[in-house]
């Protein structure tokens, strides 16, 4: 049973941070060549070109290790990509918020595959919606995020009615 509760702990750990989250998100991270290639680490869930709004050339997947463009069918490229990455890391390096969540989180599966009890599961789903919301917080209070969509390195100012009344 040891080594089941691992499993879901593992799996739980990795489907929580793939939803990429303030703390394990980078983008625009530059990845050098190294050889003609561009390795990319066991530890990216996921991955893509910074700015591929703007530039569809390529297609990046992982293969073998390496970056390998689909539309260009080569894992060789002439310089280095910036791209934007989703890291996966260790449980002892998360927030603590999102430690609880995955525990609440792994709880629930374990319950449901284990024990028989309708009533234990209910009760841990509703422990993991409250700790998801801890999330949500902790994503909000750290993540300068706009809702205007702006860059987090932009501010926008808003319409101010007194301005007017300087001209």
């Amino acid at each position: 049973e040891i080594g089941f509760i691992y499993n879901i702990l593992t799996e739980v750990n990795k489907d929580v941070q793939n939803e990429g989250w303030v703390f394990n998100t980078e983008l625009g991270r530059e990845f050098p060549l190294s050889s003609g290639k561009i390795p990319i680490p066991a530890n990216v869930l996921r991955f893509d070109l910074h700015g591929d709004h703007h530039d569809r050339a390529k297609n990046l997947i992982r293969k073998n290790g390496y970056l390998y463009d689909t539309n260009a069918h080569t894992d060789v490229f002439t310089s280095s990509l910036k791209l934007d990455v989703t890291w996966l890391w260790a449980f002892t390096e998360l927030p603590p918020a999102f430690k609880r969540y995955i525990i609440s989180r792994a709880s629930v599966r374990a319950a449901t595959q284990l024990v028989s009890n309708p009533q234990l599961v209910q009760l841990l789903q509703q422990q993991e919606a409250l700790t998801r919301a801890t999330c949500m917080e902790y994503e909000c209070n750290q993540g300068d995020h706009s809702f205007m969509g702006f860059p987090s390195e932009s501010t926008y100012r808003t319409y101010q009615p007194y301005s007017v009344l300087h001209r």
